[in-house]
Order: structure tokens, then sequence, then C-alpha cells
């Protein structure tokens, strides 16, 4: 191996064990064991849900912060991130599922909306909302008031905050909407393609992680639709069929019905931290999860790293706790080859207390084995 080579490391995290920057280091431990002149770039990702400023900061971006309202109205100190005329902000950090007990009726995406508002605030011509890890099913309702959406009940008064409120919605007033909202481009990044009602929507399939009973499930459906229903005769915004509205609550339904678009999570998020500029001329490229699965394939982020590797002519390499695939699936998905913790530490509870000592070995045993070599550029 050339003393000079680059080696591009963006894996998303090992949920629940690992962030994704912690993950970036301990592959980067790895390699110096090894590799001790290379330049080693680090890009930790996300899928657009939590981690996503987070990836943004690590790629340049510039923190700011505001003090917003939680999901159960308390408030809460919220980080987003700048760079020129973009502005990333997250929901998980204002209305996220660990921020508040659940209340799955009353819990708001309010604070998501203050925080999209002081992105617009310091000047964003751009606002990428990462979605995931709400604590929420209200279908953006929150997020849009704090936007200026009056939300109304029959009796003109503003419904209450939660999914449980919009069973009492009659009608939807946007006059009052932010000025600069529509003057900027809104872009939801989301990793699943939900719709917001129905047997697959936000309530049915979301609402029971966040501790709604089945009597409750049904009661958010039927809100929801009755949500949409106005959203669609009061403010022209088909929402409750498009693929992708249910995600996190339902709040990319929200974000839709002020002329938000909904886009690939992953690949969004490679675009913000500039992976196709860091792959160019890259000797290697290595990228992981907690589990390469079939849910990798379709979609999360190690799979949008291998495919713009191999778009790139660069070899890929994945480093994960639990390698699921077989070697002919890694292998059309553009991997090199694909390796768990496991191959160093058999016990599994041991890899998911010490993931980042026996990431950096496994890194090291790897890299050594010179699988790389394999580049489609060689």
């Amino acid at each position: 191996m050339l003393p000079d080579m680059r080696i591009v490391v963006a894996p998303d995290s090992f949920k629940g064990s690992l962030a994704a920057d912690g993950v970036a280091d301990a592959v980067g431990r790895g390699i110096a064991q090894v590799l001790p002149d290379a330049e080693v770039v680090l890009r930790p990702l996300a899928d657009g849900g939590e981690g996503t400023v987070a990836a943004a900061l690590r790629a340049g971006y510039t923190p700011g912060s505001v003090h917003v309202a939680g999901p159960d109205g308390r408030p809460v100190m919220a980080t987003f991130a700048v760079r020129g005329g973009d502005a990333v902000v997250e929901l998980a950090t204002a209305a996220g599922l660990g921020l508040a007990p659940p209340s799955p009726m009353t819990a708001t995406t309010r604070g998501v909306g203050e925080l999209v508002v002081a992105a617009l605030d310091r000047g964003a011509r751009r606002v990428v909302l990462g979605i995931g890890g709400s604590a929420t099913t209200d279908g953006g309702a929150g997020m849009l008031q704090a936007l200026g959406v009056r939300l109304l009940d029959a009796d003109g008064r503003d419904v209450p905050p939660g999914g449980g409120g919009l069973e009492r919605i009659a009608r939807a007033d946007a006059s009052g909407l932010h000025p600069r909202l529509r003057e900027v481009q809104f872009v939801v990044a989301s990793d699943v393609d939900n719709p917001l009602t129905g047997p697959t929507g936000a309530a049915a399939v979301f609402a029971p992680q966040k501790g709604a009973s089945p009597d409750q499930v049904h009661a958010l459906d039927a809100a929801l639709v009755r949500y949409a229903a106005v959203l669609a005769r009061d403010l022209g915004a088909e929402v409750a069929a498009v693929r992708g509205a249910g995600g996190a609550g339902g709040t990319a339904a929200g974000a839709l019905a002020v002329g938000g678009r909904v886009v690939s999570g992953a690949g969004l998020v490679c675009d913000l931290v500039g992976l196709s500029e860091a792959l160019a001329g890259a000797d290697l490229a290595i990228t992981g999860e907690g589990s390469l699965d079939a849910q990798t394939l379709g979609g999360k982020a190690p799979a949008e790293v291998a495919r713009r590797a191999r778009a790139a002519g660069v070899s890929c390499l994945g480093l994960a706790g639990v390698v699921a695939l077989t070697p002919a699936e890694t292998a059309a998905a553009g991997f090199v080859a694909a390796h768990a913790l496991t191959e160093v530490e058999p016990d599994a509870r041991r890899c998911i207390a010490e993931p980042g000592r026996l990431l950096a070995e496994l890194t090291v045993r790897v890299l050594r084995g010179q699988e790389w070599r394999s580049s489609p550029r060689r």
C-alpha cells in the first residue's frame, strides 16, 4: 500500500451502541495502526434522522442553538447547523422520544417549527429537516402552528397540541405563514415511505412505538384523516396518500402542506457532507452500521456510500455489528467485502458494550487482509 493513500470513512451509527462520529473515530484509529501515513477523511453519516446535524457539523457546518418547545411543551435547547445559505435542523432535538415521557395523544412538533423559524431568521435559503426518532403523531401540526398556520376548531379556537387535538380540527388558515418560508427550499430528509394514514400510516405503524394503545392508534389515525382532509380543502395540499408523508408521526405531511418536499435521507446527507467530492481520487472507502441487512439495501447510508464509491472507481468495505447479507448481495451492492464485529468477538453482548475497541481491531484485521485491492480502478 502506498504511504500517501487516502481513505474515506463514512459510516452511519451502530444504533443503541455507538454514534456515527464514534464509529468513524474508531475506524480511524484502526487505520492509523496499519497505515500511519494515510490521509483519513472522516465523513460520519445519518439516514436523515438522528445524527443529521452532527454529520453536518463534522463536515464543517457552524452550530447554532435555540430554546424551543419540547414534545411536552417544556423548553429544550436544540442545535442546528448552518453553512452559507443552508441550514440543517433535526426533529429529534426538539421533538425526540427521549426528551419527554411518552405521551402519544399530546406530544407536539411545535419546537420543530420553532427550529425552522430560527433557521429562516438566520437567512437560510434552504432548510433541511432531518426527521426520525420522534415522540409525536401530530402530522406536523405543531410545526405548522409555529410557522404561522392557524389550525382551528369549529368555534374558531386553536386546536390543542398533539395528534389527539386534531380530532377537533375544522379549518386551516395559512394567511399568517412565516413570510420567508415560500421563498426558500424546504427539504425533508427521510428514510421511510409510509403514507400519513391507513394501515401502513403514521399512527398504525409508529404510534405503538411511542406508547400508544390500540384504541389510541385508532383515534390518532382518525384524527390524521380529518386533518388531511382539512389541509386538502383549505390549503390545497393533498398529503394523505403521499409516499413518505407518514415519516416522524406525519411531520413530513406538515412540511408538504407548506411547499416542502421529501427526499431520500441517506442521499441528502451524503450531499450535505460532500461525500462524492471526498471520494474523488480516494483509494478506499469504509462504511457500515449496526446491521448490514436487507434494510441496508433499501437505500440506507452504507448502500449509498457503496454506490457512490463504485461510481468513483473506489473500493468500499463494509463493517458492521452483524452482517446478514450474502457475499453475492454485498458484491451486487458495491462492497468488495463486509465484515462483522463477531469476527473479533463472538459474544454479541460484548460487541454491543465495546463497539469502539472492537471496530478498531476489526479495521486492523481487514486492512491487513488487503481486500481493498479488488478496487474497480485497479
